[in-house]
């Protein structure tokens, strides 16, 4: 997934963090250091029900240490090795956990650092970039523009997600809290560089989500769209496709 890294040198092995997350849980993360000093640092988010591990975080935070960017991914409450149940995830909380990961960040002497959500974490991201002057430019894949998107994964009594075969029961305040955020007047107020990814033939978040959220945000922007690539990029090359404007989007931006 790399260009020619601007660091030389073996590359440090990743180091397993731990912090503390909105709801008082301890979340787990993976942070991915350079060979010599970072010329920048980022801070990854997930989709809803994936995790840090998902190949979408792990190919982008390995690719971006490469090429000389500190890179940190992370568990959000309730999923992969962090604390906390998944049952009472909510958007806030999402939002409140990425708060906590750039504090993490700069506690341990990065930052500020770029901000690069994917799906509901791109959408959250969206809306903690709007609270945290440390962000310094903001990166989402295939993010919804209205997190009611969310609502069509949800069962009648919104008591249940529903991804493929997978079901995760929810709090009736996940649905109460959706209604409290706006992720286009966000973009709209970001104020920071944003640059959109989005694939055209993402079927979970359909490309008009992407173009709603370039539309609203400020300059610089950028949209690029991938023609093939799922909403996973599940596929090493749609990964690699999209991971060329993402270092050059931060490269220009650092």
């Amino acid at each position: 997934m790399s260009d020619s890294p601007n660091q030389p040198g073996a590359m440090p092995e990743p180091e397993e963090i731990r912090f503390v997350g909105s709801q008082g849980h301890e979340l787990a993360g993976v942070l991915h250091r350079t060979p010599e000093r970072a010329k920048g640092c980022v801070l990854l988010a997930h989709c809803f029900t994936c995790s840090k591990d998902l190949f979408t975080m792990t190919r982008l935070a390995k690719g971006l240490a490469e090429n000389g960017y500190a890179a940190l991914r992370f568990d959000f409450t309730g999923r992969g090795e962090s604390g906390g149940d998944f049952k009472t995830k909510t958007v806030s909380g999402n939002v409140s956990d990425i708060v906590r990961a750039a504090t993490a960040l700069i506690e341990m002497g990065f930052g500020p650092c770029a901000l690069i959500g994917h799906s509901l974490g791109g959408a959250a991201s969206v809306l903690a970039a709007h609270k945290l002057k440390t962000v310094t430019s903001l990166i989402t894949i295939g993010a919804p523009s209205d997190v009611e998107h969310i609502r069509h994964l949800l069962s009648d009594d919104g008591s249940e997600v529903r991804i493929g075969e997978r079901r995760f029961d929810l709090c009736p305040t996940f649905l109460e809290d959706l209604e409290n955020h706006d992720v286009l007047e966000a973009a709209a107020e970001l104020n920071r560089p944003y640059l959109v990814v989005h694939s055209r033939d993402d079927d979970v978040v359909e490309f008009e989500n992407g173009e709603a959220l370039f539309a609203a945000a400020k300059e610089p922007k950028q949209l690029f769209a991938l023609e093939t690539g799922g909403h996973l990029l599940a596929k090493r090359s749609a990964a690699d496709e999209a991971f060329v404007p993402i270092l050059g989007w931060l490269n220009a931006s650092n």
